[in-house]
């Protein structure tokens, strides 16, 4: 599959994978899709695309039909990956790869089944991944800047997530994107450049059909000089009631975040119900990831997340604390708050009888200090540390995790799910759950929002005041095997292709003995 000796077309591709379920499951591809593009013309050359069999059917779980439609019946009559390898090796090794959050998903899951097969995987000679890129170039001007609300942005339809249509929708979206571009570009005085938030960046809800995979086949071909999404038709027509707002006249809502790479993968978002992390406009956004790094995929929607209840959080932030001991897991329930004081945003949190669910931990255990393997653009270190955690704690936090993951699932996301409490096999490897440190910036200086305090053997406590930002001078406080009195709040968030409940610190005791 390849024109020229040169190989200098794009290899636009994309990958539909299963969902793992638990913590240590693989993924596994079901599909692979590629079309090459003239770079110059950005014209569809070529396009091949294939469902895939698993070596192990059980992998395409209910979450995994969900998410993107493939069931174990429509792929037990294709071929392996071992049986395409040649095909997908020739269509990507030596070009110029591209794809919607490629780097941090489609890439690694090439290479693993190429390692799984025992061979070299391909090697591009450049990337282009188009959710950095365009996060940079073109701001949060669609929301969370998915192909599913940049698709619904432009009015290109709904995406299918089934990999041939979602890298033909990946090369509209970068067209359109490049068009506005070019625009601001020529009247930069009245088109301030990543100055639009669209006031419709949301995508389709959980109700809206996927394609049949029975549909696709393994195919090999030239395709028509104009393409046309099939599922076109039936995105839904804008409301009678309001006046359509081109992208380029879309109202001011926020600005956007530079990046220092268009390839890196950015960290700023869009509020939504599901990111926690910003309190307010000063708050830094915290590493979403474990220690364990896995890339993740893109999410096939934005989130339309329905909650039960409505609360306030009272001028005060939170209502109080409680033990895990004395929380009623029947009582416990979701509902919205403000994502700041005066905030027409709303944030999802958990609930104790209607009010905010935030608990108080005695004598935690350090297991691993503090972690700085993320940094933030400015270069600061987002700052976390593990702690061992009581069965007290597991349940009512086991219990947070099934209602969270209900409201992911039923939103239709398919981000990949985090557990809140980490277990390893053993005698003494005990539960363990992450503790955040978040971070305020004032200007260019940085404190730590979390308050710390310091217990002395003999009781007395005494508050620590830090004169900057210092994670070599946090973690000499934080070291393995100190005990710690945290005060948390439980922050669930569905954000870049992860979910799950974040710890965040908002006051520690550090003990001293």
């Amino acid at each position: 599959m390849g024109p020229t000796q040169d190989r200098s077309e794009i290899a636009f591709f994309d990958v539909e994978t299963t969902v793992p379920t638990r913590p240590g499951q693989r993924f596994a591809i079901l599909e692979f899709g590629a079309i090459l593009v003239c770079p110059k013309k950005l014209e569809e050359l070529h396009n091949y695309s294939t469902l895939v069999r698993p070596a192990d059917p059980e992998l395409i779980s209910s979450l995994s039909v969900r998410c993107n439609g493939i069931t174990p019946d429509a792929v037990v009559s294709s071929p392996t990956f071992a049986d395409i390898a040649d095909t997908v090796f020739d269509i990507l090794h030596g070009r110029i790869w591209a794809g919607h959050n490629i780097l941090r998903f489609d890439c690694a899951r090439i290479r693993e089944a190429f390692a799984e097969i025992g061979r070299p995987a391909p090697e591009p000679k450049g990337t282009i991944d188009s959710l950095a890129l365009l996060t940079q170039r073109f701001g949060r001007r669609a929301g969370d800047m998915k192909m599913a609300s940049l698709a619904t942005y432009f009015g290109l339809g709904q995406q299918t997530h089934r990999s041939l249509d979602d890298v033909r929708m990946n090369l509209e979206v970068l067209k359109y994107c490049a068009t506005v571009l070019f625009l601001e570009s020529s009247l930069p005085d009245i088109f301030t450049v990543n100055s639009w938030v669209s006031p419709n960046a949301t995508t389709r809800s959980r109700s809206n059909a996927k394609s049949s995979p029975e549909g696709t086949s393994q195919n090999l071909s030239t395709p028509s000089s104009k393409f046309k999404f099939e599922n076109a038709s039936n995105a839904s027509p804008p409301d009678q009631g309001k006046e359509e707002i081109h992208p380029i006249f879309s109202l001011v809502t926020q600005g956007t975040a530079e990046v220092d790479s268009v390839l890196a993968v950015t960290t700023a978002d869009q509020p939504n119900p599901f990111d926690m992390s910003q309190l307010s406009n000063q708050m830094e956004t915290q590493s979403l990831q474990p220690d364990d790094t896995m890339e993740d995929k893109s999410a096939p929607e934005s989130r339309e997340m329905c909650s039960t209840a409505s609360v306030s959080e009272g001028s005060s932030g939170y209502a109080g604390f409680m033990e895990p001991d004395e929380v009623s897991l029947s009582s416990i329930s979701d509902g919205v708050v403000p994502l700041f004081p005066g905030s027409q945003i709303q944030k999802i949190k958990l609930l104790h009888n209607d009010v905010i669910l935030q608990l108080c931990c005695s004598r935690l255990k350090i297991r691993f200090g503090i972690s700085t393997k993320f940094v933030d653009q400015a270069g600061r270190p987002r700052l976390s540390f593990v702690v061992d955690i009581s069965q007290s704690l597991c349940t009512v936090l086991d219990a947070c995790e099934v209602i969270v993951r209900k409201l992911v699932e039923d939103s239709g996301s398919s981000s990949e799910w985090r557990h809140v409490v980490t277990r390893k096999g053993g005698f003494f490897n005990h539960p363990t759950a992450r503790l955040h440190i978040p971070t305020v910036v004032f200007g260019n200086v940085a404190r730590y929002a979390t308050e710390m305090y310091q217990k002395e053997a003999s009781g007395t406590i005494q508050k620590l005041v830090f004169v900057k930002f210092d994670a070599a001078e946090l973690d000499s406080l934080l070291k393995p095997g100190t005990f710690v009195d945290a005060f948390l709040s439980l922050d669930p968030y569905d954000y870049q292709q992860s979910a799950g409940i974040r710890l965040v610190a908002k006051k520690l005791i550090i003990h001293s003995e």
